[in-house]
């Protein structure tokens, strides 16, 4: 089996909690041989801690190093877009952190590159790997018509997770300014894929772009695509709440999303059927290995309500770098491509549209 060699562009949280360890327990087909982060702190201290001594702070220059086969852009989510354009035209295979990019200008741009670079470029929606999602998809082929669907996801801040389990290694040594050019540039970026729009309706778009991105792109997979959005807003004082219609044609999906100040995770995707009701349930992939939930209520020959569940505890981020594995050794695309991600990009700016116009 080839042995890819990653290079790392983002050192931060995701990288340290998720992505190294899962390279770690695939080391039959992966090693991670540089680092890039703009903190010396944090690209440092990953380093001495993973055995990693390719260190760099600017990433053109892991990018020309010759021993990278592959690339994890999991930089701030405004940089993936030229991030990875670079990667591409390095020539080297890429795995993107969800979102994609902020706009959909940029996306084309990736496309395009992609396209004469002849490279494999997977968006990382691990959710849509996990195998409690899969069984979802192959049990919802065969079975009758939709009447309903809902994506549900309300969880607390992250941080109040990761306290619990996990001494990350944050870049305390940058300046102040530093924070304040990203999120400048971040706002900027947003203003460039959504024209002018009120702080509310950023901070929207923003939670789409990240938190959502993940239950409407399993949404889609699960689903297809939606006629159009009937209905979509945003609520509270920072535009952070948000709920939305989706019409396909014979049912209505429902969405639903607010972040909290309770350190848990409640996210599903429930779908409904007149035989049945198919339940995935996701818990938080800060913790590695928790399990994926299926459930799935039926009926008895009496009629009468049946339900079965089952957990799998493999890894989805485990299994979403097996893919890549196995795309770029086999020629053949990922399911999450660039073109895939670009639909979601697609429906926020339909559903931005629809909170524009008031619901």
């Amino acid at each position: 089996m080839a042995k890819l060699r990653v290079g790392i562009i983002g050192c931060g949280e995701v990288a340290q909690l998720i992505h190294l360890p899962v390279l770690q327990s695939l080391r039959d087909r992966f090693t991670v041989t540089a680092l890039c982060d703009v903190s010396a702190l944090v690209r440092d201290t990953v380093g001495e801690v993973w055995g990693i001594g390719a260190r760099y702070a600017d990433h053109h220059a892991l990018l020309a190093l010759p021993d990278i086969d592959a690339v994890l852009v999991a930089n701030p989510n405004a940089y993936h877009a030229a991030t990875a354009r670079d990667a591409i035209r390095a020539g080297k295979h890429v795995l993107i952190e969800k979102p994609l990019c902020i706009g959909l200008a940029e996306a084309d741009m990736l496309i395009a590159e992609e396209a004469r670079a002849r490279v494999i470029v997977q968006v990382g929606y691990m959710r849509r790997y996990a195998p409690a999602f899969t069984q979802a998809k192959a049990l919802l082929a065969a079975g009758g018509p939709i009447r309903l669907a809902r994506v549900h996801d309300v969880l607390g801040r992250n941080a109040l997770i990761i306290g619990e389990v996990a001494d990350v290694i944050r870049p305390t040594d940058l300046p102040a300014s530093a924070a304040t050019a990203l999120a400048a540039y971040t706002q900027s970026s947003i203003r460039d894929a959504i024209g002018d729009a009120p702080q509310a309706l950023q901070n929207a778009y923003a939670l789409l772009l990240g938190l959502s991105s993940h239950d409407l792109s399993a949404m889609r997979e699960l689903l297809g695509y939606p006629k159009r959005v009937l209905y979509a807003a945003h609520r509270g004082a920072d535009g952070r709440t948000l709920s939305a219609a989706f019409d396909y044609g014979d049912f209505v999906c429902q969405f639903e999303t607010c972040i909290d100040a309770i350190a848990r995770f409640d996210a599903h995707i429930e779908v409904f059927t007149a035989d049945q009701v198919v339940r995935v349930q996701y818990d938080t992939p800060y913790i590695r290995n928790m399990p994926g939930y299926l459930r799935v209520t039926d009926r008895d020959s009496n009629g009468l309500a049946r339900v079965a569940s089952s957990l799998a505890w493999q890894d989805s981020f485990a299994i979403e770098w097996q893919a890549f594995h196995a795309s770029i050794t086999s020629g053949t695309q990922p399911k999450t491509t660039l073109a895939d991600a670009r639909q979601d990009l697609t429906l926020f700016q339909d559903m931005v549209s629809a909170m524009r116009a008031g619901g």
